[in-house]
């Protein structure tokens, strides 16, 4: 059975069977993701997943990232997930469609830390969890946002629960019977696309608490559905109704490491509109090109993309909330327009309040062109007409970040420190999680991270 298959391979890994590039990935998106929860601790983004993680208790096992005050493993696994993904700034595997980090980091420090695990059987952990995101996402591209289903929290909790089941020295066995419980919680509903509210922002927090869950039960005897992948009422023929492709979650594992393809936002928003905005981008730096002098922009986007990010009032409307412009391309379009660069302010209440960027936003036509390529993986490609009648287009052959056009480490620290606002802590953490293998524990990186917080901010 599948799931047995992944256990298997999963319990056999050890971090001298790790390729180094697939190792520095793995600490690299670890590193990004720890500054997005930093940044949106900084930016006071957390809404009420802190204080409902606080308000679960138990005992003092692990911490949210930016607290010296521990909570249970599991509260501070579901804190860490809502911190790393609320900003919409998490990695993104093209073919999975899945954000891998925010699921199965949170886990691994929690559990790593509850467990006294050293730095080596993190990223061991680490590793196995985000490979198990990426092939188990990739096996139905884009099958389960077809069904209204955010893929994350699909394939969230079975990646967070082999990463923890591990890290508690679970035997195959246990591992394969924690994917089976995990996967009966997968799910994760897209219908706050038409609504403005902000429930996407949870999925990860859940997915991952979910893993950790699925991972204890697992360990103390509880007993999962083998086929809870390939099944006819198992994960891929009820969520995506497809079967499970077994060939694209099993085969040449350990020798292709699609954890090692993720991609790292430059955006604080959807993946999917990052292409769009690359052209975009890549046409203002061309010419100058005065908003109000704009009669027309067009862009093209994949079919796939366009029901995620050009809904039907996109461009129409001032976006409801901070969270929808996110996911508003024509608006994202309008603002990098007007401010030259898309940041965390970008999307700001006062912000998307902006009577002018709206004006622009209205003045985007988007056209669906059919690309072979994942549409996380597509081209991007936009034509600014001037009210003289000249143009100017835009076109790159992916968006930045990709597998395509990836950021190397040196961005990915410049991305970091922006984040978390510099200084020595900051370097020093990035440098903990850089060389995370080496070290005898995860206590270094919860402890830096907190010293970035200002104590106002912080338990």
């Amino acid at each position: 059975m599948i799931a047995a298959d992944l256990a298997a391979w999963a319990r056999s890994l050890t971090i001298d069977s790790i390729p180094e590039y697939v190792r520095a990935a793995a600490q690299r998106h670890l590193l990004d993701g720890v500054g997005n929860a930093i940044a949106a601790r900084r930016l006071g983004q957390a809404g009420p997943a802190l204080p409902v993680a606080r308000g679960l208790g138990g005992p003092p096992q692990a911490h949210p990232l930016g607290d010296t005050a521990a909570l249970s493993a599991p509260a501070a696994t579901f804190a860490n997930g809502v911190l790393m993904h609320v900003l919409d700034f998490d990695d993104t595997h093209a073919g999975a469609l899945v954000h891998p980090t925010t699921v199965v980091a949170p886990a691994v420090l929690a559990v790593a830390e509850e467990t006294g695990a050293g730095g080596a059987e993190a990223v061991t952990a680490l590793v196995a969890g985000l490979e198990v995101a990426c092939r188990l996402g990739a096996a139905a591209p884009h099958g389960f946002h077809s069904r209204g289903l955010h893929a994350t929290a699909v394939v969230g909790p079975p990646a967070a629960a082999v990463a923890a089941t591990l890290l508690y020295q679970g035997a195959a066995a246990t591992v394969a019977d924690a994917i089976g419980i995990a996967a009966s919680s997968s799910g994760g509903l897209l219908e706050f696309l038409d609504t403005g509210a902000n429930t996407k922002t949870l999925h990860p927090g859940s997915a991952g608490l979910n893993g950790v869950l699925a991972a204890r039960l697992a360990v103390a005897g509880a007993v999962g559905p083998g086929s809870v992948l390939e099944g006819r009422r198992g994960l891929y023929r009820t969520l995506a109704d497809r079967a499970a492709d077994a060939d694209e979650i099993l085969g040449d594992l350990g020798e292709r490491w699609e954890c090692a393809s993720i991609g790292i936002k430059p955006y604080p928003s959807c993946q999917l509109m990052h292409a769009a905005l690359d052209a975009i981008a890549a046409a203002l730096d061309t010419a100058a090109l005065p908003p109000e002098r704009l009669a027309s922009i067009a862009v093209d986007v994949h079919p796939d993309s366009a029901a995620i990010v050009c809904g039907p009032d996109t461009g129409r409307r001032r976006p409801r909330s901070p969270y929808e412009a996110k996911f508003d391309l024509p608006w994202s379009v309008a603002a990098l327009i007007h401010d030259r660069r898309i940041t965390v302010d970008t999307y700001a209440a006062s912000s998307i309040a902006r009577p002018e960027v709206a004006a622009t936003a209205a003045r985007v036509t988007v056209t669906t062109v059919p690309d072979t390529r994942p549409a996380a993986d597509a081209a991007g490609y936009a034509v600014l007409t001037l009210d003289d009648g000249t143009t100017v287009t835009g076109r790159v052959p992916a968006s930045r970040g990709t597998s395509a056009r990836p950021m190397d480490d040196a961005a990915v620290r410049a991305k970091f420190l922006a984040n978390t606002g510099g200084g020595p802590s900051a370097e020093t953490l990035a440098h903990t999680v850089f060389h995370l293998w080496e070290a005898e524990s995860v206590a270094a990186v919860t402890g830096l991270a907190a010293e970035l917080i200002p104590d106002h901010q912080r338990l």
